[in-house]
């Protein structure tokens, strides 16, 4: 059987000879007689897994011995809360930019807790453009700022990192983390949910300054301390361990693919091309400011509604899966990760040129 492209936004084509080791080793990992899945979290074999994808996350981002890295559970969503229950310490106040749904539920989390300035949004625009930063409204004395740098949902992605000032610099980099090169040291925390770009669902890394750590409230759950899963290694329950294993072969996958330098060229040729065909086809349109396209996630229309479903079908049956857009949005939306290939962007865009000229 072969393989189909998964335009899927998340959880994400994985790259083909990461399954594959994972399938070899799916039984007897190294001659352990036991699969990763088995493994105690606690023994050698793992902690040696653990200790290299960590190793390996940190040449490939750059990240530097000012900033711990931690493997948690609960994916993104789970950090719109732990982040303001660990930073926003006695202050209680931050400031939040609202570029679409993923701002919107990071913003509404975090108002439970402190007083959530927004300090810029687009949602006047449909989220189709980011606001510039001097028309933001940000306070000197917030305990950080929070902005999504790609907006998965709507594909809106930022051209630039915000200027923070001493204000440390929060970032929910999901769908953008290890897609091309990025100065760590802009940003107080990082957080990716894993489903994306780094591996499979279950699994959020983070990124965080070390003089940011022993914060958290008086009434902050131990499991999301960032001070205590730092302390115990990440290990202080049972982790995702076979996520954070599948994790740790992406990474390797990636460094043999000449790093973020190299992929990041791999990305902008994927998005330019794709991009290229819906701006040159009166058949398909893409509602987001050129200056602010997702290189991950490619939304577009059709130029009648009622021929989705004849679209969706047709590329379905072409092994070009999971291209409906998101139900709040609708349309279409390919998200071209990583691990996809320039060939599944090419058979798309094959695809769509011939449905355009049959049915335009």
């Amino acid at each position: 059987m072969s393989r189909a492209y998964n335009f899927c936004a998340g959880p994400a084509t994985l790259p083909e000879p990461v399954l594959r080791q994972a399938r070899e080793e799916m039984l007897d990992w190294r001659g352990t007689g036991m699969s990763v899945m088995e493994m105690s979290h606690r023994s050698d074999e793992f902690v040696e897994i653990a200790e290299t994808a960590e190793q390996d996350l940190r040449e490939l981002a750059g990240i530097s011995d000012d900033y711990a890295v931690l493997f948690m559970q609960g994916g993104a969503s789970s950090q719109f809360a732990t982040i303001p229950l660990n930073l926003l310490g006695d202050n209680g106040r931050a400031d939040y930019v609202n570029t679409g749904i993923w701002s919107k539920k990071a913003i509404a989390e975090a108002s439970r807790y402190g007083d959530i300035n927004v300090a810029a949004s687009s949602e006047d625009s449909g989220f189709t453009t980011v606001p510039l930063q001097e028309t933001w409204n940000t306070r000197s004395d917030a305990a950080y700022l929070h902005y999504t740098p790609n907006e998965t949902i709507g594909g809106l992605e930022y051209d630039f990192i915000p200027e923070s000032g001493h204000v440390p610099l929060v970032a929910d980099m999901s769908s953008t983390m290890l897609s091309r090169p990025l100065d760590v040291s802009k940003f107080g925390l990082i957080y990716a949910g894993a489903q994306k770009n780094i591996g499979p669902s279950g699994l959020v890394v983070l990124i965080i300054r070390k003089d940011l750590l022993g914060k958290a409230r008086a009434e902050t759950p131990t499991m999301m301390n960032y001070q205590v899963i730092a302390d115990n290694g990440s290990m202080y329950n049972t982790p995702a361990t076979y996520s954070w294993y599948l994790a740790g072969l992406v990474f390797k996958w990636l460094q043999e693919q000449g790093g973020v330098e190299a992929i990041a060229e791999i990305n902008r040729r994927k998005a330019t091309k794709l991009y290229g065909f819906i701006d040159d086809n009166d058949f398909y349109a893409n509602p987001i400011d050129p200056r602010f396209r997702s290189w991950m996630n490619v939304p577009f229309t059709l130029a009648d509604d009622a021929l989705n479903s004849a679209f969706l079908k047709g590329a379905d049956e072409r092994g070009l899966l999971n291209l409906k857009g998101h139900r709040s949005v609708g349309g279409m939306r390919a998200s071209i990760y990583n691990a996809m290939p320039e060939a599944g962007v090419d058979a798309l865009i094959d695809y769509m040129a011939g449905f355009a000229k049959e049915h335009g």
